[in-house]
Parts: structure tokens; C-alpha cells; sequence
């Protein structure tokens, strides 16, 4: 039997794992695979389980929110073997999870592990940390490790929409100037802010990477926006977002591997949603194909011709009880093994 080491945050999104748990387990040990469970106890447990005990497995499969998938990365970067990565998105928005067509379904996501697919996928250094698909300063970007988990539990999406709109927040939005080199382009400006991605989807809203988005291509989607001189191009440059209209003159756009950046003040960044440190002078470095994770290779962010299809249902293996619980169904897997 394969070894697999399976951390979960028990916390993450409404806590929904601890319906699915007992099925997930099911479904990796029918298939072959001899299961370690480690839940997490705190921050950065994942990342330490995984760093201290990825090596005797043969895969990691990790679930929670973006920052718990942030640290299982972390934690396999830094062992001496690629080690296969299983991902169950539990988490209230799982950017990463939606661009590479990972279901929602818990049970589909496991289903999806042990079909045995898998890509290499980029993932970004800042500094001396990695970030999984999204580095980021300025609105907003702190909205995310802010919001209390007992209000994300609850509302989802909405609460970091309501976080980000309190009039608090408007009113305090502060430009940072900044500088900011890539390949032999030098830009130096106001910005209220700035990312630099690898996913189709950020914060919940698809699009705002640009097009042509590939995971596994070796470079970063980076956008920055400018500063507004008044009200109305403060407008103009909400209505540019909201279409997706990128070529207006309130952005910087640009594809790289390689980015420096250099503030006179300390520069709060946000890491895969988590709080990243405040920093005067930051290199982010597109680590290429550096992750295995089990996903579909053939879809177009991977390279491939097939647009992402994710199937949300409760797998025919299994069924829902009386009291709304997913239960093997016996029936259909007794008429599998007969076949």
C-alpha cells in the first residue's frame, strides 16, 4: 500500500470536514492507500507536519482555505523529494482550487486524487517565504486575514465584501509609492494596489489576472493600480475593474519570471490571503513546475485543450442519510465489486 499523510484545518470554511472526514478516509484506503491524519492544532502546523514528515510518504493530500494550502506547500518545498500534492478545497474562497478545476465536493476531490492525474505547477518565492498563487499590497489585500473566521464561517464571500466596504476602509486608502523592476522595464509610481498572481481567480473574482493565464508557463500575471487623482477617475478606475478593461490608463499590466520592488516605507503584503510582513525591498521569483499536484493535465491553464469541468455532485458512491450526512452507498459499490 502507498503511504499517505492527509492534513486537514478543522476550522477552515464552516468546518464541513468533519461531515466528510470518515467518507474521504473511506474512499483514499478502498483505493490503495494507507492513511496518516494529522488535523492541524494551530498556525503553521501544517507546514511543520508536512516539512517534518512529508519525506516518509508517498503523498500529501492537504485540506482547508488558501493559507492551510499555503503552508502544506511551504512545508514541501523545503524536503529534498517531489512529493505528489492532494488538495480538498474547505475554504471559504479556494482562488487556486476553482483554476485548476478542483471540485467544491469533498468527495469529488478525493475521487479526483486517486484518478492518479497530475501536473507541475509554478509557484512564487518572495524573499525567503513562497507564496501558492498571489502576492499582493494595498485595498484591500488585508481584508482576508482581518476578517474574523467565526463571520467568514457564517456569511463566506460576503464577509470579505462587507470587511473590504466598511467606510473606515474607504476613507483610509493610502497611495504607496513604489518601484518596480522587471526584465529591462523600470516603472515608479502611486499605487493603491498591486499584485502578482498565477490563477484566474483572486479573492473570489475571476478575470482580474488578465488573459492568456497559464499555471505551468514559468511567468507571473502582475497588476498594479495606480493611484486616483480625484473622485472621478477613482470611478473610472472601479468601472476599468469591473470590465476588465485592463488596457485603460490607470494600470500597469505586465507578464515576468522575476520582479524587484523598493518602498521608502514599510510595505504591507499579503501572501495567499495570509498577512506576509511589512517590506521596504521584496524579489518575487516564479518557481517553475515546482509543485506535483493531482489535477487534470490536459486543461488550457496547464497547456492543454480542455476547458476546466467540474463536476459538483455527490458521487453515485455515495448518498445522503436522513439526517443530511454523505454515506457510502453500499448497494452500488457491492454491485462495483461484482462487475
Amino acid at each position: 500500500m502507498k503511504k499517505m499523510l492527509f492534513v486537514f484545518n478543522p476550522l477552515s470554511g464552516k468546518g464541513q470536514i468533519k461531515f466528510h472526514l470518515l467518507n474521504i478516509v473511506d474512499i483514499f484506503t478502498r483505493n490503495g492507500y494507507e492513511v496518516t491524519v494529522h488535523p492541524t492544532q494551530a498556525k503553521l502546523d501544517a507546514y511543520q507536519t508536512v516539512s517534518s514528515r512529508a519525506e516518509d510518504f508517498d503523498v500529501v493530500v492537504t485540506s482547508g482555505g488558501d493559507g492551510t494550502l499555503n503552508e502544506t506547500i511551504k512545508g514541501l518545498m523545503s524536503v529534498n523529494k517531489k512529493i505528489p500534492l492532494g488538495y480538498i478545497p474547505a475554504g471559504t474562497m479556494n482562488d487556486f482550487a476553482s483554476s485548476l478545476g478542483i471540485p467544491k465536493n469533498m468527495q469529488r476531490a478525493a475521487l479526483k486524487i486517486i484518478n492518479n492525474e497530475m501536473a507541475d505547477v509554478d509557484i512564487g518565492s518572495f524573499n525567503d517565504e513562497y507564496f501558492t498563487y498571489v502576492a499582493g499590497f494595498g485595498a484591500f489585500t488585508d481584508v482576508s486575514y482581518e476578517t474574523p473566521q467565526p463571520m467568514k464561517n457564517m456569511f463566506g464571500s460576503l464577509a470579505y465584501i462587507a470587511e473590504g466596504l466598511r467606510l473606515k476602509r474607504l476613507s483610509n486608502t493610502k497611495a504607496y509609492h513604489v518601484n518596480i523592476k522587471y526584465d529591462d522595464v523600470e516603472i515608479e509610481d502611486d499605487f493603491i494596489f498591486g499584485m502578482i498572481c498565477n490563477s484566474n481567480s483572486v479573492g473570489g473574482f475571476k478575470g482580474l489576472s488578465g488573459k492568456d493565464v497559464q499555471l505551468n508557463d514559468g511567468v507571473f500575471e502582475g497588476l498594479f493600480i495606480k493611484m486616483p487623482k480625484n473622485l472621478a477617475e477613482l470611478q473610472l478606475t472601479i468601472n476599468a475593474v469591473l470590465a476588465r478593461d485592463f488596457d485603460a490608463p490607470y494600470f500597469y499590466c505586465f507578464k515576468t519570471s522575476c520582479a524587484e520592488f523598493h518602498s521608502d516605507d514599510d510595505l504591507p503584503w499579503t501572501l495567499d490571503g495570509e498577512y506576509g510582513g511589512d517590506c521596504r525591498n521584496v524579489t518575487i521569483r516564479n518557481m517553475c513546475k515546482a509543485v506535483r499536484i493531482f489535477t487534470s493535465p490536459s486543461s488550457k491553464l496547464l497547456g492543454g485543450t480542455n476547458e476546466v469541468e467540474v463536476d459538483e455532485s455527490d458521487p453515485e458512491e455515495y448518498v445522503v442519510d436522513a439526517l443530511g450526512f454523505v454515506q457510502p452507498n453500499y448497494v452500488e459499490l457491492e454491485k462495483k465489486k461484482e462487475e
